[in-house]
């Protein structure tokens, strides 16, 4: 059962920018709406790593490598996240998944996004 779905990746120059979304189609709005959500990316070769979350309230987190870059939102009457993406480097290039930062759901395709020097 498909329970998250990311879009928006593709291949920019650096400097680029790019907008991702994960919706959640099949959650009810009293489900989706508490969770902390968060973006993940994989690099090839590398472990997942944890870039971005948001919480209920709507507070952001960032790890330090896309910090002043990344900006995460939420919709919660849509059941969407997104993830902006502004002055893209080249090792931005990943795999770009979103999940529940505290109760993992089943991990989506992802979305691939790469950047070029």
């Amino acid at each position: 059962q498909v329970q998250l779905v990311e879009s928006g990746g593709g291949l920019v120059q650096s400097g680029g920018s790019l907008r991702l979304t994960c919706k959640a189609p099949r959650m009810i709005f009293s489900v989706f709406s508490p969770k902390t959500m968060a973006w993940y990316r994989q690099a090839p070769g590398k472990e997942r790593e944890l870039i971005a979350s948001i919480t209920a309230d709507r507070t952001t987190d960032y790890a330090e490598s896309v910090k002043g870059r990344f900006t995460i939102t939420r919709d919660n009457s849509n059941k969407k996240v997104y993830l902006q993406m502004n002055s893209l480097k080249p090792e931005d290039t990943a795999t770009y998944y979103c999940n529940d930062k505290n109760n993992k759901l089943s991990w989506g395709q992802g979305t691939h996004v790469t950047v070029s020097s």
